[in-house]
């Protein structure tokens, strides 16, 4: 991780095929900074308050912006749908709506919304190109999914996990006015708890077929001012 005046940079690679990873500055070779936790993949930014944030990763990675329902997914990836094609399960669900009659019930066509989103981010998984997809990373399997097919097409996967709290995520739920059922939003939650306990306490499992993955908190949410996709593999 390099350092410049008023930015911060975070270039994420994945680990090579001894294990390792690193994160390091676009002019220099990787290092460990505070909060890297080598060999496992895990750059923790939580508490980095003070400077913005720039990710880069390789010109043919997918990268998952997960967390909890709330926790300000979408508003990220608007931000950053110009510098990859953005993937939302939101955008299938809007045109089965359009075709559908009003009256009938979402709960009604809900497999078959979710299969077209399937079908649809297996496309452009394979399809090659940088790539953010929008999941809430709480489901195990769907991470071994997306690490299935991404590693089919040849292509490095990673995530990145807003890590706002439940608090915070229902207060953003409500100011969208969009609220997950008590019951989707526990599941949720007790998902990604489990799943960030791991990683804070192991690392990545080699076998997750993730690249690497890096931790937001609350405070660095809205200073992650840009994601970046070029170069080749690491």
């Amino acid at each position: 991780m390099s350092t410049s005046p008023g930015t911060e940079h975070a270039t994420v690679r994945p680990p090579g095929r001894g294990g390792g990873g690193g994160a390091g500055g676009d002019d220099g070779p990787a290092r460990r900074p505070a909060g890297f936790l080598a060999p496992r993949g895990v750059v923790d930014l939580r508490g980095r308050n003070g400077r913005d944030v720039t990710l880069s990763y390789p010109s043919d990675a997918a990268v998952v912006v997960a967390g909890l329902p709330g926790s300000g997914k979408s508003t990220l990836l608007r931000a950053w749908s110009s510098a990859a094609l953005v993937v939302d399960p939101r955008a299938t669900r809007t045109s089965y709506e359009a075709r559908l009659p009003g009256w009938l019930p979402y709960a009604v066509y809900r497999p078959w919304a979710r299969l077209g989103h399937l079908r649809r981010l297996r496309s452009e998984i394979r399809g090659g190109g940088p790539l953010l997809v929008h999941d809430c990373g709480s489901r195990p399997w769907m991470r071994r999914w997306l690490a299935r097919t991404a590693l089919r097409a040849g292509r490095p996967l990673h995530m990145v996990v807003l890590d706002v709290g439940p608090r915070e995520a229902l207060l953003g739920q409500h100011s969208r006015r969009r609220v997950t059922s008590r019951r989707v939003f526990g599941v949720h939650r007790r998902g990604l708890a489990r799943l960030l306990a791991r990683v804070e306490r192991e690392g990545l499992p080699a076998a997750s077929g993730i690249g690497s993955m890096v931790l937001f908190d609350r405070g660095l949410r809205d200073r992650v001012t840009e994601v970046r996709f070029g170069g080749g593999r690491t």
